[in-house]
C-alpha cells in the first residue's frame, strides 16, 4: 500500500486500498475495511448488528477487521472533535458503474451516447444479503493526463480529500459512486494535472449547473414526460429540404426580459403561432458564463442555460413548441470554447480538449480555444453532444456556428501564422473528418433532424452527402445572398439600377447547395443598425422597403430566417441587455409590418410552390431578370405539380402604371399578397385584386406582388 500517494491524491486506484478487502487468516478469511477520514476522532464500522472500531493508521487512513468471512452490508460511523457521530455509507465498497464495452468505445472515440456513461448519474445498487438497495450518484470523467482526481461537493463540505476517484484501466476515465448523493447535489472535480498543479473543474458532461457567475455542476435527473409523439413520428418521415421552413431566430434573454422556460412556453409559443412561423431557432442555450457572449463561448456543452430554469424546463418549452406544430433549431458551437479556467481549458493539466498546436488551438478573432479535431475522443465528445440535443431534448435541427473557421487552417491568420496540411493545402482535414462524422452519425440516429452550416465561403459540397465526399449538412446559410441583397437595399432607389445584378446573382448558384436565407442577429449588431435603419429614405420609405424585401425574400428559393424584432420593424440596434422595442406595436405602421409577416408565413405554408422545390432548378423561372431601369424583378415559383406562384417586386420609389408582363399560362391572376396594401401601412396602389397576363396593370411603389392563377 502506498498511503502517502493516497493521502496526497496521486493514487490512481484508491479502491485497491480503501473499502472492504477479504484477507486470508489462519482460520479462513476476514474482511478488512479501510476508510479515509483525515479529520475524524473515531471511526467505527457498523455491520451485522455489530460495531467494529477502526484504528488510525496514517494521514487520515483508518483500518480494522470486521471478524466476518464475507463482505457484509455495512456503514461507517464517524465522529469529529466536539460533535456527535454521523453515519455514512462507504463509496469504496461499490463496483464501477461503467462496463468494459463502454470503456472500449470511449477509447475508440465511438461512444455515440457518451452522456449516458460519463457525467453524474443517479444510480441504484442492489443491497447485499437482503439489505435495502443503495441509491446514490456515479461520477465519471475523462481525464487521461491526470495524476489524481478528487470529488468535492456540498455532500463532503467541499473537502475533496475524503473522496479520491479511481482510474479505470488505461481508459483515461476516472470514476466513483457516492451513495446517498442525489439530484440537486453540487459538485466539482479537483484534478491533479500532469503538470503537478491542482485545478477545480466543472464537469464537462454536466447536465445542469449553478446559475452564473457560480460555477459548480449540479446532479439532476429528468422526470419529464413528453407529449410530442405525433410530432416526432411525423419528423422521422419528413425531408426538411422539401418542406416549409420559416425560421424565427430568438435570443431568449432579450426577446422579453426576465422570462423563464415556463413563461416562454406560454408567451413565445403563442407569439410564433400568431405569426405562423414554422420553426424557431434559439441562439445557444448551452451553459455559458458571460451573457454578453450571446452563448457562443460555451463552458458546459451538455447543460441547458440555468438562467432560465432546469433542464426539464427546456424540455417543456420544446415540447410545447412541438405540440403547437413549431420545429426547434438550436444554435451549436463545436468550433471553439470558452477560456474560463474552471471549464475545459487544460482540463487535466494538458491540452486535452484544445489543439496543442497554437496555430490550430487558439482563435485569434474570437479569443477562444479551438477543439482538437485530430483527437478521436474529442470528436466523440462533440458529435455525441449533437446526438444528445436531438435525442434528449428532441431538437429538430442544429445550426452549426462558425463552420468556415473550422474548415480553413488560415482562417483569421496571417502568412506565417499557420502551417499547411499534409497535402500542402489550407484545409483543416481533421475538422472536415469531424463534421462528416457528426453529420453522418446524427442523420443515421435521428431521422428528420437537420443540420445547418453557417458557412460563408465557396467550399464545395457543404450540403452534399458524406458518402459522396460532401460535408453532409442539410442546409447552408446563403451569406452571399444576404450581403448582396442588403447592399442593394442600402442604395437609394434612384441608384439601384446600377446595382441590379446584386439581386439576380444569387440565382447563378441558388441550386448548388440547399440554402437558408439568413437575416440573423449578426446583421443588426456592432454598429450595423437595425434592419429597418438599413433602408434609405424617410420612415414610410424605410418600412415600405422592408415590406418589399421580406416578400421578395419569402418568395426566393431557399428557406428563410428572420431575427426577432425585424418582423415589426425594430427601431434600434439589438442589444442582449434589453428586450425588444415592443412599444413600437403601439404604432399602426409597425403593426402593419407585423401583419405582413403573419400573412407571408400563412401564404408560404399553404403554397407548395414556395418551398417544395427549393433545391431544384425546376422550381424557379425568371419572367424578367433584366428590368434594371425600373428596379423590377419578376419570377415564377413552381410546385412539384407545376402549380405556380408569381412574385413581382418593385424596388423603385415610384409606382409603375401601365406595367405589362406575360404570366405563365396566360389568363387572369389573383393578387394573393400586395405589400403596399393599406392594412400593412402601404399607399394602397393595387389592381382590384386581379391582373391579366399581357394587359397593363399597376406595380405599387416599393412594393411586392404575389400572384396566383385565378
Amino acid at each position: 500500500m502506498n498511503l502517502d500517494q493516497l493521502i496526497s491524491g496521486e493514487h490512481g486506484d484508491p479502491h485497491s486500498i480503501l473499502g472492504p478487502h477479504v484477507v486470508s487468516t489462519k482460520t479462513g478469511s476476514d474482511v478488512v475495511v479501510r476508510v479515509l477520514r483525515p479529520l475524524a476522532e473515531t471511526v467505527t464500522v457498523v455491520h451485522s448488528g455489530r460495531r467494529s472500531p477502526l484504528q488510525h493508521v496514517h494521514g487520515g487512513v483508518w483500518e480494522g477487521r470486521l471478524g466476518v468471512a464475507e463482505v457484509p452490508d455495512y456503514r461507517v460511523e464517524v465522529s469529529y472533535a466536539g460533535g456527535p457521530p454521523h453515519e455514512f455509507d462507504d463509496p469504496y465498497r461499490f463496483l464501477p458503474t461503467l462496463g468494459e464495452a463502454d470503456l472500449y468505445l470511449i477509447n475508440e472515440g465511438r461512444h455515440e451516447q457518451l452522456w449516458q456513461v460519463l457525467g453524474a448519474h443517479v444510480h441504484t445498487f442492489p443491497g447485499i444479503g437482503g439489505a435495502p438497495d443503495v441509491t446514490g450518484t456515479s461520477f465519471a470523467v475523462w481525464a487521461p493526463g491526470a495524476r489524481g482526481i478528487r470529488l468535492k461537493g456540498d455532500f463532503n463540505s467541499w473537502d475533496g480529500r475524503e473522496h479520491p476517484m479511481r482510474q479505470l484501466g488505461v481508459s483515461g476515465v476516472w470514476e466513483i459512486f457516492m451513495p446517498g448523493v442525489g439530484a440537486g447535489a453540487q459538485y466539482k472535480f479537483w484534478i491533479l494535472g500532469a503538470d503537478g498543479s491542482w485545478r477545480e473543474k466543472a464537469d464537462p458532461m454536466a447536465f445542469y449547473t449553478q446559475v452564473p457567475p457560480e460555477t459548480a455542476s449540479v446532479v439532476t435527473t429528468s422526470t419529464y414526460q413528453w407529449g410530442d409523439d405525433d410530432w416526432m413520428k411525423h419528423r422521422a418521415v419528413t425531408a426538411p429540404v422539401a418542406a416549409a421552413m420559416s425560421i424565427y431566430e430568438v435570443h431568449l434573454a432579450s426577446w422579453r426580459r426576465g422570462r423563464d422556460y415556463g413563461q416562454l412556453a406560454d408567451e413565445l409559443v403563442a407569439y410564433l403561432c400568431d405569426l405562423n412561423f414554422t420553426h424557431v431557432e434559439f441562439m445557444p442555450v448551452m451553459q455559458h458564463p458571460f451573457g454578453g457572449s450571446w452563448g457562443y463561448h460555451v463552458t458546459s456543452y451538455f447543460a441547458p442555460d440555468s438562467r432560465f430554469g432546469d433542464p426539464d424546463g427546456l424540455r417543456y418549452l420544446i415540447d410545447r413548441l412541438h405540440q403547437a406544430g413549431i420545429g426547434v433549431i438550436l444554435d451549436w458551437v463545436p468550433g471553439h470554447f470558452a477560456t474560463d479556467p474552471w471549464a475545459l481549458v487544460r482540463f487535466d493539466g494538458t491540452a486535452l480538449y484544445e489543439d496543442p498546436n497554437p496555430q490550430r488551438g487558439w482563435h485569434p478573432e474570437w479569443g477562444s480555444w479551438i477543439f482538437n479535431f485530430g483527437r478521436r475522443e474529442v470528436r466523440n465528445f462533440l458529435y455525441a453532444n449533437a446526438v444528445y440535443w436531438a435525442e434528449e431534448f428532441h431538437a429538430d435541427g442544429l445550426r452549426v456556428d462558425g463552420v468556415a473557421s473550422m474548415l480553413y487552417l488560415d482562417y483569421a491568420r496571417k502568412d506565417g501564422e499557420w502551417t499547411p496540411n499534409i497535402h500542402g493545402g489550407r484545409e483543416n482535414l481533421e475538422a472536415v473528418q469531424f463534421l462528416q462524422e457528426m453529420n453522418a452519425t446524427l442523420y443515421r440516429r435521428c431521422p428528420g433532424v437537420v443540420t445547418i452550416a453557417e458557412e460563408s465561403t465557396s467550399w464545395p459540397g457543404v450540403t452534399k452527402p458524406t458518402d459522396q465526399g460532401g460535408l453532409g449538412f442539410g442546409f447552408k446559410w446563403n451569406m452571399g445572398w444576404m450581403h448582396d441583397t442588403l447592399g442593394y437595399l442600402a442604395e437609394d432607389p434612384m441608384y439601384r439600377s446600377h446595382h441590379h445584378g446584386q439581386m439576380t446573382f444569387s440565382m447563378v448558384y441558388a441550386f448548388s447547395e440547399n440554402y437558408v436565407l439568413p437575416i440573423s442577429h449578426d446583421e443588426v449588431v456592432h454598429g450595423k443598425g437595425s434592419l429597418l435603419r438599413k433602408m434609405p429614405g424617410d420612415r414610410w420609405q424605410q418600412l415600405a422597403n422592408l415590406r418589399t424585401y421580406l416578400a421578395y425574400m419569402w418568395a426566393h428559393p431557399g428557406k428563410q430566417l428572420l431575427f426577432m424584432g425585424c418582423e415589426f420593424g425594430q427601431e434600434s440596434e439589438w442589444a442582449e441587455s434589453r428586450e425588444l422595442d415592443w412599444w413600437l406595436l403601439d404604432h399602426s405602421e409597425h403593426r402593419g409590418l407585423q401583419s405582413l409577416v403573419r400573412d407571408l408565413n400563412s401564404a408560404y405554408v399553404e403554397r407548395a410552390a414556395l418551398w417544395q422545390q427549393d433545391n431544384d432548378p425546376a422550381g424557379f423561372t425568371w419572367i424578367d431578370a433584366n428590368d434594371a431601369g425600373r428596379n423590377v424583378f419578376a419570377f415564377t415559383r413552381w410546385a412539384a405539380d407545376r402549380s405556380p406562384l408569381v412574385c413581382i417586386a418593385n424596388f423603385a420609389g415610384n409606382p409603375h402604371h401601365g406595367y405589362t408582363v406575360d404570366l405563365p399560362g396566360g389568363g387572369t391572376w389573383r393578387e394573393l399578397l400586395n405589400t403596399d396594401a393599406g392594412v400593412y401601412g402601404g399607399s394602397g396602389v393595387g389592381n382590384l385584386g386581379t391582373v391579366t397576363s399581357g394587359e397593363a396593370f399597376s406595380l405599387p411603389p416599393l412594393g411586392t406582388l404575389w400572384l396566383v392563377p385565378e
